[in-house]
């Protein structure tokens, strides 16, 4: 058997792993979902155990159908800003607070506060938020509440690190998973740091993202095989979308959407996260707090299965007496940052249908993303041609096609529901020396099968629509329900 890739994600939801051969062919695909905690406001806790269990399932299940001795490497993603307390014994001491988890709101305004618009302009290039998912405000906010924790932690490590020490034993993060902790040479910001004594002692070591950390340990399914230290979840998509290269632009749509640009100008823009630059890219990125979440809520609100939630969509057209949805049931985040902002349906009516609330739904997470990729546009200073589109969302022909008409762009969608673990893939493929660079490793590794151009008249309607829905945020702000 030719040489083989594995590509692993810890998503929000699920953990999902692909193993493909050196042509993008899949050989074979694992997922399994793991629960969230939300027995409390602001609460999303996951147990760190359960990551590691689903990754050696996968593992084991590859190994079924493969011979491990062939891989050439393995790829790790993970969702980011959600943080595992590790011990010295290298094992979580409490469950990882997940980027979701908002209650460390009073910690982020303290810490930024202390820090000046210049102060982030010259670390990260740019305003970069510091929110409650910010590592600094989730340390303030352990040390704070749970100091017991906080005396014995050892580390303080982002989902696909945990995995990477669980898998070989060694210690390392890379600069791109760090944002918002390093400057623009990829190293942390000790000026920012030293805000919580103690703070940057808690943090790995820094390597590129294909760096080999170690070997997977004896014992364990696909013992010896490389594995790479990883990046974070967009930037992973961003390989698996197709995206690799200046003027390129990415939207992942998974549990919330990540939009980005790929571009090496940059026009200061608040809300607007900028990762520092490596081998020539750039990326601009916008992530919101919802995306496929919200549907997700919505077919347990209403006691439907999400496809049929998808199929009542489907009859229906969107005009102006359809409900219009403001997606922060859990806040936002790019471009406006409010942990506070709450989600409502306006125009609501007594002839409203199931129907009308889904593709409302729809509606107002392609809403939420055009704001953001309107202040991406302002920051890399580049209005791109195409959005390259992926993710568990990007499945819905339906859905994309409002994303177009919504966004005045056409989206060119990328095979398969798994881009973070593809790009993971390619990750381990330039790691592992198969390919000699990303972009080659993406053409190579990236397929796409459908392509949705916007519709003049619809682009137009919902450009008003558009004014209407921040609008509505800045009408919730208003009532100050927090």
């Amino acid at each position: 058997m030719a040489l083989t890739l594995i590509g692993i994600d810890v998503g929000t939801t699920a953990t999902k792993a692909i193993l493909i051969d050196a042509s993008g062919q899949q050989i074979s695909s694992f997922s399994r979902a793991h629960p969230m905690d939300r027995s409390e406001a602001g609460k999303a806790e996951q147990s760190p155990d359960t990551w590691v269990e689903s990754v050696l399932a996968a593992l084991a299940q590859f190994a079924k159908v493969a011979d491990l001795s062939e891989l050439a490497g393995i790829g790790l993603t993970s969702q980011v800003n959600s943080h595992v307390f590790v011990g010295k014994d290298r094992k979580a001491l409490r469950p990882a607070l997940t980027w979701q988890d908002t209650r460390a709101a009073t910690d982020a305004a303290k810490v930024d506060a202390a820090v000046t618009t210049e102060q982030k302009t010259k670390w990260f290039g740019g305003p970069v938020p510091i929110d409650a998912s910010h590592a600094l405000s989730r340390m303030a906010y352990i040390a704070r509440t749970e100091p017991e924790v906080w005396n014995q932690t050892w580390q303080v490590l982002l989902p696909k690190d945990y995995i990477a020490l669980q898998l070989t034993g060694a210690l390392a993060s890379d600069p791109v998973a760090a944002v918002g902790l390093v400057n623009e040479a990829g190293a942390y910001v000790s000026e920012l740091l030293d805000l919580l004594p103690g703070a940057e002692a808690r943090l790995p070591p820094l390597f590129s993202y294909e760096h080999v950390v170690g070997t997977v340990s004896a014992g364990l399914p696909g013992a010896g095989a490389p594995v790479c230290v990883g990046a974070m979840d967009a930037w992973a998509g961003m390989f698996g979308c197709g995206v690799a290269e200046h003027g390129d632009a990415m939207y992942q749509s998974g549990t919330s959407e990540v939009m980005g640009i790929v571009s090496n100008t940059i026009v200061p823009t608040p809300g607007v996260i900028l990762f520092p630059p490596y081998q020539g890219i750039r990326m601009h990125a916008a992530p919101t707090q919802s995306g496929g979440a919200s549907l997700t809520w919505l077919s347990g609100l209403l006691n439907r299965p999400i496809g049929e939630l998808a199929a009542l969509a489907r009859d229906v057209d969107i005009t102006a007496q359809t409900p219009l949805f403001l997606p922060h049931l859990a806040g936002e985040r790019a471009p406006i940052w409010d942990a506070q902002s709450r989600g409502v349906f306006a125009n609501l009516s007594s002839a409203t249908t199931p129907g009308d609330m889904a593709i409302s739904v729809l509606e107002g997470v392609a809403h939420s993303a055009r704001w953001a990729l309107e202040a991406l546009i302002s920051s890399a200073d580049l209005t791109p041609e195409t959005l390259r589109i992926g993710g568990g969302g990007a499945q819905s022909d339906l859905w994309c096609q409002i994303r177009a008409d919504v966004l005045g762009i056409p989206l060119e969608r990328a095979s398969g529901d798994a881009t973070a673990a593809l790009g993971a893939a390619i990750i381990a493929g330039v790691g592992s020396q198969v390919f000699a660079s990303l972009p080659a490793a993406v053409r190579s590794l990236v397929h796409f099968d459908k392509t949705f151009v916007p519709n003049a008249a619809n682009s137009a309607f919902y450009a008003a629509r558009h004014g209407q829905f921040r609008t509505l945020y800045q009408q919730m702000k208003a009532l100050n329900f927090a």
